[in-house]
């Protein structure tokens, strides 16, 4: 009979305590510090679920917009604002999630009324109108 045996291992990391939410600062490796980003936080997160919620309704598990709200138990217009979001132009969900500071987007901005055209969304994003 074997005796059992453990293994332990450590990962050196802290967790820092910011206004609303928590960070986990890993060591630098080699050097080179982590890569931060300053992508907005709400933003990328609306944007993660309009495409999880696109997705939802192009493989058929929800037959509207007014069903999957009621499954999801969010209200109705704030999933059509959502999903407004996966019409966004390729370049600007890019320089959203990269944090590009030449953007002048917030989430209020995107979940207003923007323009399908990607022309217009440019124009409108990159000038701050």
């Amino acid at each position: 009979m074997s005796t059992a045996t453990s293994v332990t291992v450590r990962v050196p990391l802290a967790i820092r305590h910011r206004p609303g939410r928590k960070t986990v600062v890993t060591p630098m490796a080699d050097g080179v510090a982590p890569v931060t980003t300053r992508a907005d936080p709400a933003l990328v997160k609306a944007l993660a679920r309009a495409f999880r919620y696109q997705r939802m309704l192009d493989e058929g598990r929800y037959a509207s917009i007014s069903e999957m709200a009621a499954a999801e138990k969010i209200e109705r217009g704030y999933l059509g604002s959502l999903l407004r979001l996966t019409l966004l132009a390729p370049d600007i969900v890019k320089s959203i999630l990269d944090g590009q500071p030449s953007s002048n987007i917030a989430l209020t901005t995107m979940l207003g009324s923007i323009s399908e055209v990607w022309a217009y969304q440019r124009n409108r994003l990159t000038l701050g109108s």
